[in-house]
């Protein structure tokens, strides 16, 4: 692909939502790539630098300019550098590139606001509205840019432009994205994942593409040329267990009647100093809450083998039946967890899960409300939990 067309949008954007191309000019030499995710923005426009430059930096013909600033005097005078070398040309002709790597100066802070370093900015907008000589092509990567400035938007209209931003973990659904990430990403490693050893490892590893990359790589190497699925205790002993991926545990362990398995993380959590109320409305609840629910779906008969149909069919219920199921903020209902769930609901019956939820809310007011032991009243509900799934 001509370095210069516009460059195609990943299908799957980091931040939630596809990447769509910014219009660009056609055969642009400017190259813009922004985003929240440090280690993805700095892997992108590695691999665009080592592009355009065919892999050739002998450290004469093409410029790298850091772009960390501790002050405005500091981003005038790296912008001041920028423009000097864009109006430099070649000492041997040919082609440059002049890279501004990691500018920290184009977001909103006390930096970014100064009049010194807009000077600065300007002066490069300025140096770049007047073109560029021929042969010579500027990329700008930055984890951060004002979307408000003129910068930015003569950027949009003028650059080819790619933005990496992090998923956001606050939105529901998260874990469904990152795990899409994490697949592509071990596809090319030539890995694949359980089920079970994918939603432990999307947990623990988090939505950063660095982390993420770090961690399929300690996997590849561990398994080896002969083994490559990777399996739950492979992500157990190879990735680094967070708190969430301990409450992640007890959830499942839960949803497979492993009490022993439950009781063994809470009680090194509560040793630790966990807040029992903690661990039971952020792992207890919400898997009793996710079994249930999809113990009443599985009543209507969706499909279950594959996740977009299964996804497809919730959204296509009648309204009454997929009302009271948990939303996205952006519509629609969130099936990620309780297509997760379907397999362990089936252990189960409604009428039990009925009274464990029931068991749930007596053992959290208990909690809140007296001075019975935690540890005790914890044990107490693994142990229903367990019993519930049994009786099936």
């Amino acid at each position: 692909m001509d370095p210069g067309s516009v460059i195609a949008a990943p299908s799957l954007s980091l931040s939630g939502s596809p990447d769509y191309p910014l219009p660009v000019a056609a055969n642009s030499n400017i190259h813009a790539i922004i985003g929240t995710d440090e280690g993805r923005v700095k892997e992108e426009a590695l691999r665009l630098h080592r592009e355009l430059t065919g892999g050739n930096d002998d450290g004469f013909t093409h410029e790298t300019i850091d772009g960390t600033a501790d002050n405005s005097d500091g981003a005038f005078e790296i912008c001041k550098r920028v423009v000097e070398a864009l109006n430099t040309l070649p000492f041997f002709g040919g082609e440059k590139v002049v890279w501004l790597k990691s500018a920290s100066f184009l977001v909103d802070d006390v930096t970014g606001r100064s009049e010194r370093t807009l000077s600065g900015v300007e002066s490069l907008k300025e140096c770049l509205e007047a073109g560029l000589g021929n042969g010579v092509t500027f990329l700008l990567s930055a984890t951060g840019i004002d979307k408000r400035r003129a910068f930015w938007k003569w950027l949009q209209k003028n650059a080819s432009v790619k933005s990496y931003d992090k998923i956001d973990t606050t939105r529901d659904g998260w874990e469904e994205e990152v795990a899409a990430l994490v697949e592509g990403r071990a596809r090319d490693l030539g890995l694949s994942f359980e089920d079970d050893a994918l939603e432990l490892f999307v947990i623990q590893a988090g939505e950063a593409t660095r982390q993420i990359g770090a961690e399929l790589e300690k996997l590849d190497l561990f398994l080896g040329k002969e083994r490559r699925t990777v399996e739950l205790a492979d992500v157990r002993r190879m990735v680094p267990m967070t708190r969430a991926g301990i409450v992640f545990e007890i959830g499942k362990a839960l949803q497979t009647g492993d009490a022993a398995r439950a009781l063994e993380l809470i009680d090194r959590q509560l040793e630790a100093g966990e807040n029992a109320i903690g661990l039971m409305r952020a792992s207890i609840i919400p898997t009793v809450r996710n079994l249930f629910m999809a113990r009443v779906v599985a009543e209507t008969g969706v499909p279950t083998g594959n996740y977009k149909a299964f996804a497809g069919a919730l959204d296509r219920l009648p309204e009454i039946q997929r009302a009271w199921l948990p939303q996205k903020k952006a519509g629609g209902v969130n099936a990620y967890p309780l297509f997760l769930s379907m397999g362990a609901a089936r252990a189960f019956r409604i009428e039990g899960l009925r009274k464990v939820m029931e068991s749930a809310l007596k053992a959290d007011k208990a909690l809140v409300t007296t001075a019975l032991d935690h540890r005790l009243v914890l044990h107490r509900l693994v142990a229903e939990i367990s019993s519930a799934a049994k009786r099936r």
